[in-house]
């Protein structure tokens, strides 16, 4: 239990330092408390292998003759470790990249200002998303997940100009309403049946299970930015790259798609026409983004209409679950893992384009690979794994995807198919022509003059880089602990 204690409190103590240190020591603080989180979670692992581990540390019986089974502790199974990999891994990257991003020498923002709150933010962020993963039940779920809305708030708002107080208000405003509809699902969930469990709807009469699902299906849809909630990502981008990374490849955003991920490993007895409702409006989701691909000029919101695609689909799986075929359940939570690793990396490849080239515009760029080919090679590895090119990451998720699809068959499975197969090769097909537009043929002016960047931003690349070879083997072995 010390373990998970200590991955939670290493990023909260590095952000109460990170407002108190001397500047020159927020880089020591920042990076000790994520390697200290770090070697936590290698510790738990080691202490104790995935599986069901649960552990009560606190309960408090809210309405006497109730059957309330407690109100904080953790679970450490193999889908809450899918989500720690992700949050953990990448917020200790993240955090190394930003002590070199966060610069006088970024062309693009050329300020240390804040720098002390940008930590502060972000390693809140990454200790209340610790709290998401751990979660035993939808209570203390909720509670971290409103953090999460308060240190994206603040995230996204970092620049404190006219763009990114707007973009992070708007955030705010939409995540928090759907928070409402997360908090009135709880009360009634808990005045039915006593409980805060995932599995307390199972408890449910079919109509009420129906409704109280749709509540928790419309907090996630605003959290992770799907159809009709999904224009707040696209602002956030005013935040600085690694608030846009961590943001899209790890935290609040996945957030939303893992509420649902647990309520459906927690009740398979969910509604058909609620899993129905679920793969419609992904697909939705998945073709208004594909059509918004095709009018941005911006390199990192283009990447924010394919974080609402990609979202989609991990819901998409998961309404195919609820339809009657588990295996889109598998495939959702996998994606999930594959997703935020090419995410990331594509993310902080933007980065590095803003601080050399000073622009992420795309009609500003070309030939960028013969002045900076380590970040082609990143950038087109990212790119595959997004796009799933075997034997990168986004290969095997998008295979069971599609194989789930088939298996579910009927009327709703081929309809459900054919919008799904568009998305992956029109989106294909874009960005491989983005890509080579932007990394290949002769430099712009803006390319031809990108300056040379730090080592601990070319490391957490060379990573990430890594990660999408390998996270798919992680991710079959914990979809197999699941019973897949």
């Amino acid at each position: 239990m010390l373990s998970v204690i200590l991955l939670i409190l290493f990023p909260v103590a590095g952000a109460i330092l990170s407002m108190i240190a001397p500047k020159k020591r927020l880089t020591l603080v920042a990076c000790g408390s994520v390697t200290g989180m770090l070697l936590s979670l290698i510790w738990l692992f080691i202490q104790k292998p995935p599986g069901a581990w649960r552990v009560l540390i606190f309960s408090w019986q809210w309405i006497p003759g109730t059957a309330s089974q407690g109100l904080f502790g953790f679970l450490l199974d193999p889908l809450s470790t899918l989500l720690l990999l992700v949050v953990v891994v990448l917020g200790f990257l993240v955090i190394l990249y930003g002590t070199g991003y966060i610069s006088r020498h970024n062309r693009e923002h050329a300020s240390e200002d804040g720098r002390e709150r940008h930590n502060f933010w972000l390693l809140l962020f990454i200790a209340a998303m610790i709290g998401v993963a751990l979660s035993p039940n939808l209570l203390q779920l909720f509670f971290f997940w409103e953090m999460t809305t308060l240190c994206s708030w603040a995230l996204i708002s970092h620049y404190r100009n006219a763009e990114s107080l707007r973009a992070g208000f708007k955030a705010l405003l939409m995540t928090f309403s759907g928070g409402l509809f997360f908090a009135a699902g709880l009360v009634v969930l808990y005045v039915h049946t006593g409980r805060f469990d995932f599995d307390a709807l199972s408890e449910l009469a079919p109509r009420l299970r129906f409704w109280i699902f749709l509540f928790f299906l419309i907090a996630a849809w605003a959290k992770s930015a799907q159809f009709p909630f999904y224009t707040w990502l696209p602002d956030a981008m005013a935040a600085p790259t690694t608030v846009s990374m961590y943001l899209h490849a790890a935290a609040m955003v996945k957030a939303g798609v893992f509420l649902i991920a647990r309520l459906t490993f927690a009740n398979f007895d969910i509604p058909w026409l609620s899993g129905l409702i679920v793969a419609i409006l992904a697909v939705v989701t998945m073709s208004l983004a594909l059509f918004l691909f095709f009018t941005q000029s911006d390199l990192k919101k283009l990447l924010a209409y394919s974080t609402i695609a990609h979202l989609a689909y991990v819901l998409f799986g998961l309404g195919l679950a609820m339809m009657g075929c588990k295996l889109g359940a598998y495939a959702g939570a996998m994606h999930i893992l594959n997703h935020s690793v090419a995410k990331g990396l594509l993310f902080l490849c933007v980065g590095v384009l803003s601080y050399s080239a000073g622009t992420r515009q795309i009609d500003e760029l070309s030939g960028v690979g013969k002045k900076l080919p380590f970040l082609a090679v990143a950038f087109v590895c990212g790119m595959l794994a997004l796009l799933g090119v075997p034997p990168f990451s986004g290969f095997w998720s998008k295979f069971y995807l599609l194989a789930a699809t088939l298996k579910l068959g009927g009327t709703a499975g081929w309809l459900l198919l054919i919008p799904f197969l568009l998305e992956i090769i029109l989106g294909f097909a874009w960005f491989l022509h983005i890509g080579h537009k932007v990394f290949f043929g002769i430099p712009s002016a803006k390319a031809a003059d990108a300056q040379p960047v730090p080592f601990s931003m070319q490391f957490a690349l060379g990573v990430l880089v890594v990660l999408t070879l390998v996270v798919p083997y992680i991710g079959l072995q914990l979809m197999h602990a699941m019973g897949m």
